[in-house]
C-alpha cells in the first residue's frame, strides 16, 4: 500500500472514530482509538494535510458541511456559468477543457479510444481515464473496490475502445493529484448538454468553498430543475477536478456522492484544511 492510500485509509478510520466518540475527543484518545501514539498520529496528519489532527478533526465532524455553507458559500449566477465556456483559468485551478458534441455523445463512445490506468491519490486508489484530448474520467475505489469502480466507468461509454496505458496518462494524473493546484490538466467532457452545463457550474466553485444544488440550477437557467441537477452532479465522470463534492443541500446536508460519503467528507475536510493552513 502506498503512503497516500495508507493516509486515506487512516482518515476513513478517523471519521468512524470521531463520529462514534464526538468532537470532544482529545488527541490522545483519538490516537489511542487509531492504534497509534499521539506523536505518530500528529506527524502523519500534519504531514499529509498541513494542519494538526485536532484542527483536522473539526473538518471531519458531521456539522462541517453546514459550517461551510455559513462561512464559505459561493453564490453562483448565470454569469459564472456562461463565463466558463472555452479555454481559460477556472477559479484556482489551471484547467483547459472541451466537450464532446451532442452527436458524439449519442454514439456512446463509438469510435473513441479511451486510455486507462490506476494511480495513487490522496483519497485512495484512483482510476484515471483519458482520450487524446484530456482526462475524461476519474473514479475512486476506496469504498467499492477496484473491480466495481472499473465496471462503473466502463459502462459510461459502452461502445468505446478501452486501452490500458497508465504511462500515457501519468503526466495528467500526477498534475491532477498535486496538492498545490492542478496545473495544465486538460479535460474532455463526455456528457449530454444539460450535464455539461451543470459540470461547468461546478467548475466555478473555488477550492475550500461549497454551493447548493439549487444555486447550480439557477446558474444554468433552470431554477426548478434541482432534482435533475442533483442527478447530473452524481453522474460527473471526472471526480475531484470537476468538484461535485462541493455541492451540498440547502440544509447543509452532504447529499449524495457517487464514490461514497466518507470520500466526500474526506475531500471537503482536506480542501478546507489546506485553504486555512
Amino acid at each position: 500500500m502506498t503512503d497516500q492510500s495508507y493516509h486515506f485509509n487512516v482518515m476513513r478510520r478517523a471519521i468512524e472514530v470521531i463520529d462514534a466518540g464526538g468532537p470532544a475527543m482529545t488527541l490522545d484518545q483519538l490516537a489511542a482509538e487509531m492504534g497509534m501514539s499521539a506523536a505518530h498520529f500528529q506527524r502523519l496528519f500534519s504531514g499529509w494535510v498541513g494542519v494538526s489532527p485536532k484542527r483536522y478533526q473539526q473538518y471531519l465532524t458531521l456539522g462541517h458541511a453546514k459550517s461551510l455553507l455559513d462561512e464559505r458559500h459561493t453564490m453562483l449566477d448565470a454569469a459564472d456559468a456562461a463565463g466558463l465556456s472555452g479555454t481559460g483559468r477556472l477559479h484556482d485551478l489551471f484547467l483547459r477543457w472541451e466537450a464532446m458534441s451532442p452527436g458524439e455523445f449519442a454514439r456512446k463512445g463509438a469510435g473513441l479510444s479511451i486510455y486507462w490506468g490506476w494511480f495513487d491519490s490522496p483519497f485512495g486508489a484512483a482510476l484515471v481515464m483519458g482520450t487524446d484530448k484530456g482526462i475524461c474520467g476519474i473514479g475512486f475505489a476506496a469504498e467499492e473496490g477496484e473491480k466495481a469502480t472499473m465496471a462503473d466507468m466502463l459502462a459510461r461509454w459502452p461502445r468505446a475502445e478501452f486501452i490500458e496505458n497508465a504511462e500515457r496518462l501519468r503526466p495528467w494524473a500526477l498534475n491532477a493529484f498535486r496538492a498545490e493546484h492542478y496545473e495544465a490538466t486538460p479535460l474532455f467532457l463526455i456528457g449530454a448538454p444539460f450535464q455539461i452545463k451543470v459540470w461547468e457550474a461546478l467548475l466555478a466553485i473555488p477550492s475550500g468553498h461549497v454551493t447548493t444544488y439549487s444555486q447550480i440550477a439557477g446558474a444554468i437557467g433552470h431554477p426548478k430543475a434541482v432534482r435533475a441537477v442533483g442527478t447530473a452532479v452524481g453522474r460527473n465522470p471526472i471526480s475531484l477536478l470537476i468538484p461535485c463534492h462541493r455541492a451540498l443541500r440547502k440544509s447543509g446536508g452532504l447529499g449524495g456522492y457517487h464514490w461514497g460519503l466518507p470520500v466526500k467528507r474526506g475531500i471537503l475536510a482536506w480542501e478546507s484544511a489546506r485553504a486555512e493552513a
